[in-house]
């Protein structure tokens, strides 16, 4: 990848999900990346913040609460893969979506991306899931203004510790490039989680 770096971000680009297998032993596979057409705006902000334990009079030591992220992504219309895959509606034979108050919430990667000026930064979350969206509309006058579909997440630590991954001047251009055709999981993890 190129080495110049990017002075500024903007752009949201290329949304993605992948969804996420943990076995009973914590090992962690996630599902070829399905884009998600229609992507309006990404909020993400963290959870949990740094705790200070004083002793000595003084701040004896700092205790990193990093509980991951929690964030907002506008959609244009919410895909029905997406409805399907991840908040567990079912589409019946007649062609109807349909939601049940018992649907289990799946778990699944968030890929992403934001333009820069020089290289486009891409993003994974690895543990998301998502809550359900509003339903609003309102009637036309005379102009058409469309409705966004707004879908709440979570981001949470996968059982090795990985929040969230993401590109920069020195990603290695294969790993670049296929960004999107597999979630990149670092080759450290299981050492550095340990």
């Amino acid at each position: 990848m190129a080495t110049k770096k990017n002075k500024v971000k903007f752009g949201l680009n290329k949304v993605h999900f992948a969804m996420c297998h943990t076995d009973d032993d914590g090992n962690t596979t996630f599902d070829t990346p399905v884009r998600v057409p229609g992507a309006v705006s990404l909020s993400v902000t963290p959870s949990g913040e740094a705790e200070n334990f004083y002793a000595d009079n003084r701040v004896y030591y700092v205790i990193n609460n990093n509980a991951g992220y929690e964030g907002d992504l506008e959609l244009a219309l919410l895909s029905l893969e997406f409805r399907q895959q991840v908040l567990g509606e079912l589409l019946d034979q007649k062609g109807v979506l349909t939601e049940k108050n018992d649907a289990a919430l799946a778990q699944f990667a968030l890929l992403f991306e934001f333009d820069g000026d020089v290289n486009h930064i891409r993003h994974v979350l690895y543990c998301c899931t998502a809550s359900r969206t509003s339903v609003e509309g309102e009637t036309n006058t005379d102009t058409k203004t469309p409705k966004t579909e707004t879908c709440s997440f979570t981001a949470a630590a996968l059982d090795n510790g990985l929040v969230k991954c993401r590109t920069c001047e020195s990603t290695d251009s294969t790993v670049y490039e296929n960004w999107y055709k597999a979630v990149y999981v670092p080759t450290f993890a299981a050492s550095e989680g340990a």
